[in-house]
């Protein structure tokens, strides 16, 4: 049965799980307004979601 010969060190076990734990950002998509939001949102700027006016936005 095969049993490591010496500890591994913190630095070199977190060295290596370091690229799992990484979080991802959201994909952005550009509304017709030119802001950025999360796809299938409202945009929070211009209150429109697939061209049409859902909300009403005070300016």
């Amino acid at each position: 049965m095969a049993v490591p010969k010496r500890k591994v060190s913190k630095a070199r076990r977190d060295k290596r799980r370091s690229s799992h734990w990484k979080l991802s950002t959201p994909g952005f998509v550009k509304c017709s307004c030119g802001e950025f939001h999360l796809p299938h949102r409202v945009c929070k700027v211009c209150g429109k979601y697939d061209g049409r006016e859902v909300l009403k936005v005070q300016a």
